[in-house]
């Protein structure tokens, strides 16, 4: 009986190793989202026992794919009961015979300890790029205090109640807009793969979007990205969280704080584009004992230590000018001139492996603080559709040859 237990571990612990390990073949992030905390408050419902169905849009496609779950802002461990994977056949159904069981050492149950993620065992199906997945994550009845989500996705996900990770349809459920649980998909492909990080906020998470149609800055980049040959093995990973800030936490930990979670330990990263600090810019509209008293040289050393931190690691960075913000709610002329000297440093200075210029590409030339009228989504700091897609179309592939 021992020699047959012994027979099947080496069999399963033997296939995973296949997965793995297969020759010429690298893990190479297709999808992630910025896990921020959430306290749950007393009279709210209960994050337990219930399935939480995630919709997520890749970008690089694979033979096979492992999931990241996480629990980094629990105060104490997460257990989770059951993990599936399957392709979206929107509307929270899954595509007939594609939903697959996750494992975490060959075991269908895992727990997170507070403050971790975890990664999958892998799992062998075709993972096709531009295309949406479903994660659904069963979350037994437990206590806890405080959720890890990307609390705005700008895709309509699913709660269900009980375990209903294998449920082909998404009955009675009830519509959610953040991510919860999961932070990221990594497929396996060609070794000469690799990812693009978008670090950012609101404007890189895609406020103002039309939601479930994936046309995000990011987005387009990835689409653009897809469709021509010479850089066909990239994949992009939007770390943008809204209200963000560069130097200071406010939503969710700023830039400085979440660089190695979110950018270093990223699978495959090879390039970073940074496009944050309107933020931090913003708050001079506050009163002075509440605003940041943040200056222009404030951001560039903010931004200059990120990239002295990716550079560690190889990674390629490419600054992003920040879009026009006037007559934005917080903003000021003070601002404005921070913004302005921020950009040309940006633009000028050289420490950056090369350039993308949002602000030009989305400036109105009679109004060039202003936004372009047709990329503007009314509230004057984030674009709409149009907006995004010329954010997306104005970045030079060359970048990443």
């Amino acid at each position: 009986m021992q020699r047959n237990i012994l027979a099947l571990a080496f069999l399963v612990s033997g296939s995973l190793a296949a997965v793995a390990q297969t020759p010429g073949a690298t893990w190479v992030g297709t999808w992630a989202a910025s896990p921020i905390g959430s306290t749950v408050n007393a009279g709210q419902p209960g994050p337990g026992n219930t399935t939480y169905r995630n919709i997520v849009h890749t970008s690089l496609g694979g033979a096979a794919v492992r999931v990241q779950l996480t629990n980094e802002f629990g105060t104490e461990p997460l257990a989770v009961g059951a993990a599936h994977i399957a392709v979206s056949a929107g509307g929270g159904s899954l595509q007939s015979g594609s939903d697959h069981a996750l494992t975490f050492n060959g075991k269908p149950t895992v727990e997170i300890p507070a403050g971790a993620f975890v990664v999958s065992d892998p799992v062998t199906m075709q993972a096709a790029p531009l295309s949406d997945l479903a994660v659904s994550v069963y979350i037994p009845e437990q206590r806890i205090r405080n959720t890890t989500c990307h609390s705005f996705g700008d895709s309509t996900n699913y709660v269900l109640k009980g375990d209903a990770t294998a449920s082909a349809a998404a009955d009675n459920a009830s519509p959610v807009y953040a991510w919860c649980f999961v932070k990221g998909i990594d497929v396996q492909t060609d070794a000469k793969a690799a990812a693009i990080v978008t670090l950012g906020d609101s404007i890189t998470d895609g406020a103002l979007s039309t939601r479930d149609a994936n046309r995000r800055w990011p987005d387009v980049l990835a689409a653009r990205l897809q469709a021509d040959k010479k850089t066909a093995n990239l994949g992009v990973l939007n770390q943008g969280i809204g209200g963000n800030r560069v130097l200071h936490d406010g939503y969710g930990p700023s830039a400085l704080a979440r660089f190695d979670r979110d950018v270093i330990a990223q699978s495959g990263v090879k390039y970073l584009i940074v496009l944050e600090g309107i933020n931090d810019i913003g708050r001079l509209k506050e009163p002075h004992e509440q605003g940041d008293k943040i200056t222009a040289d404030d951001l560039i050393f903010g931004l200059s230590q990120l990239v002295t931190r990716a550079h560690q690691h190889g990674i390629k960075v490419f600054g992003a000018t920040l879009t026009p913000y006037l007559p934005a709610g917080y903003s000021s002329p003070q601002g404005e001139q921070v913004r302005q000297a921020y950009n040309q440093w940006i633009r000028t200075s050289g420490v950056l492996d090369g350039v993308i210029d949002f602000d030009k590409v989305t400036q109105d030339p009679a109004h060039p603080d202003q936004f372009l009228p047709d990329y503007d989504s009314g509230d004057h700091l984030h674009p709409k559709d149009a907006g995004y897609k010329a954010m997306g179309d104005a970045i030079d592939l060359s970048l990443f040859h």
